[in-house]
């Protein structure tokens, strides 16, 4: 065995780097955070080859002295923090003083500096582990530093690279983080001698719009809420606004960009009901804290944090960003313009879902449900089925934004007229979110009114379905169900919730059983309890093929207007769009 002995500094400084500078875009993320720890207001990126032949950051921020410019380019240097009391508060970007010294070791490096009380700049140079000594140079107050031929006296690691497209897009998102985290801070990015992006100092609502467009902010809803020291704060797009992949998904702590599995499954707890599950939302979050709450030194790229209360963290996100969802139609602060997916191409005239403003607080629906009725299920579209009303609709302004129905196309949709134009509605889509919310607060207020049924519906059910039944009477009866067994393969449904219609009533105590049978009452009445709510709202919602009358219709739109997430089903997929008169007198070409 080979006798212990110490790593000579460049060698431990070429390991760290393959940790620390794992690609250009990581020795980008670090230079840009050193540039904001200096106060800097502008910082100019330039790159060639991908940032892997040249990779060079300039800023105007408070400088390094003449004498501190050997130290910046040591291992384990660092003007950040002093103690471990520092360490345990940490505010600024960086604080490990590794970035540079692994820069060093396994790239050209040149640092060129301007003290803001200095008369004029020094440079010093690096390479293979030797520092040059410091000269002087043209440049006003700030700092740049150029970082040439990555791992050029590593080939083995070079290989690793990617092409030059790739690695340019991953400075280039990198890029993109940090300009979203300081819109106050004015940034330029420049790849092979072409300008890629000019940012000028803006607000957060501006620098958003700027970085990830228009339809982003136009789909989107603000977020905020603050709670003793914690503070979250940004914007969260919309269902409509959903995405493919994960590629619009920004949560900073206290500045920096994370990738938090705490924070990601608060968002995605808070989009469950109303995303479909093949897509992914879209936002930009900032959440400010006391640093001592949260710990960033858990990795060396500085992307994973650990919080010191990580629940009430979660409950905090989640229930900020449920609410700003949850908002009723209209009362979101942006408007939904497009229900194009953002995506997919745009149609010659797309259609809207705007968010028309209208309180939960208004009258409650003044038309008659429908009563229970059988229905024909989802399949069958018969294409000339239109219900007509039998006497002209008015259109009073406003007071019902949603309108009043007009007719019932193919037994399907629901066609409405309001002050903007036309609006077409999913009648089943639309119901089964009304019964879905109607279920959950009920169910949290332990309030769920309970239906005796006049003639008991009997079933054939397995053995383990009638043992099921036996052994989880409170969860039942918690559910609104009354079941009992009336022989060892049939079961009688004695009670049901009031809101579900007694047609499904089988169906409905089979899906309560298999629940209760797979995952037990414990989990059925809470991790399971929205997915099995969501069952019993699409058995008993209204059907396709299922004819309604003028006031059914309008009796689904009161209820809409009064329905929190009325703009989605339970499964993502969107109630009710809006075609403005302009939309139909393009069409048409009216004035044309």
């Amino acid at each position: 065995m080979a006798n212990i002995q110490l790593l000579p500094d460049l060698l431990i400084n070429q390991i760290a780097a393959g940790e620390v500078i794992e690609r250009p875009a990581s020795a980008l993320k670090e230079l840009l955070e050193n540039s904001l720890d200096a106060g800097a207001s502008e910082i100019s990126v330039q790159l060639e080859g991908g940032g892997i032949k040249l990779l060079r950051v300039r800023d105007n921020g408070s400088g390094i002295a003449q004498e501190q410019l050997p130290l910046a380019l040591m291992r384990h240097a660092t003007s950040k923090i002093t103690s471990l009391e520092d360490l345990q508060r940490v505010s600024s970007m960086g604080f490990r003083g590794e970035a540079l010294a692994s820069m060093a070791a396994v790239a050209q490096v040149t640092l060129t500096s301007r003290h803001a009380d200095a008369q004029h700049a020094w440079k010093i140079e690096a390479m293979d582990g030797t520092q040059s000594t410091a000269a002087p140079a043209a440049h006003t107050q700030g700092t740049s530093i150029e970082m040439r031929e990555l791992y050029f006296n590593t080939p083995a690691r070079r290989k690793f690279l990617k092409s030059e497209s790739t690695e340019f897009a991953w400075c280039e998102e990198t890029f993109k983080r940090i300009a979203l985290s300081r819109p106050d801070v004015a940034f330029s990015l420049q790849h092979n001698g072409r300008t890629v992006w000019q940012l000028t100092r803006q607000n957060l609502a501006q620098r958003i719009t700027a970085m990830l467009g228009e339809e982003f902010g136009q789909h989107a809803v603000a977020v905020e809420r603050r709670i003793a020291d914690l503070h979250l704060y940004g914007i969260a797009a919309l269902p409509a606004y959903s995405r493919s992949s994960r590629d619009e998904q920004y949560f900073f702590v206290n500045g920096r960009f994370v990738r938090d599995k705490v924070l990601m499954h608060a968002v995605k707890q808070a989009y469950q009901d109303i995303l479909h599950h093949q897509r992914h939302p879209a936002f930009v979050l900032f959440l400010d804290m006391p640093p001592e709450q949260v710990d960033v030194n858990v990795h060396p790229a500085k992307s994973e944090v650990r919080f010191r209360e990580s629940q009430g963290i979660h409950q905090f996100i989640f229930h900020a960003l449920q609410d700003a969802l949850s908002a009723p139609i209209g009362e979101a602060s942006s408007p939904q313009p497009s229900v194009q997916q953002a995506d997919n191409a745009r149609t010659p005239f797309p259609l809207q879902q705007q968010r028309i403003p209208f309180g939960a607080a208004q009258q409650q629906a003044t038309y008659r449900l429908w009563e229970a009725q059988t229905g024909k299920g989802e399949g069958g579209r018969e294409m000339s089925a239109v219900t007509l009303p039998s006497s002209p609709v008015s259109i009073p302004g406003s007071e019902h934004p949603l309108g009043y129905a007009l007719a019932q196309i193919s037994g399907i949709y629901i066609l409405a007229q309001n002050e903007n134009g036309l609006v077409v509605v999913d009648m089943h889509a639309a119901h089964e979110r009304i019964v879905y919310e109607k279920l959950k607060t009920a169910l949290d207020a332990q309030q769920l009114p309970t239906q005796p049924l006049l003639i008991p519906v009997t079933f054939h059910a397995e053995a383990l379905d009638v043992a099921t039944a036996e052994e989880e009477q409170v969860a039942l009866a918690a559910l609104g169900f009354d079941l009992a067994p009336l022989s060892p393969t049939t079961l009688a449904v004695r009670a049901m919730p009031a809101m579900l219609k007694q047609a499904h009533a089988e169906a409905a105590a089979r899906e309560v059983l298999h629940e209760l049978r797979e995952f037990g009452s414990s989990r059925a009445l809470t991790e399971r309890r929205n997915e099995l709510l969501a069952t019993l709202a699409c058995h008993s919602a209204v059907r396709a093929n299922q004819q309604l009358t003028i006031p059914e219709m309008n009796a689904i739109l009161r209820e809409m207007e009064q329905t929190e997430r009325a703009d989605q089903c339970n499964h993502g997929r969107p109630t009710w769009f809006q075609i403005s008169l302009s939309e139909l007198d393009a069409m048409f070409m009216r004035g044309k």
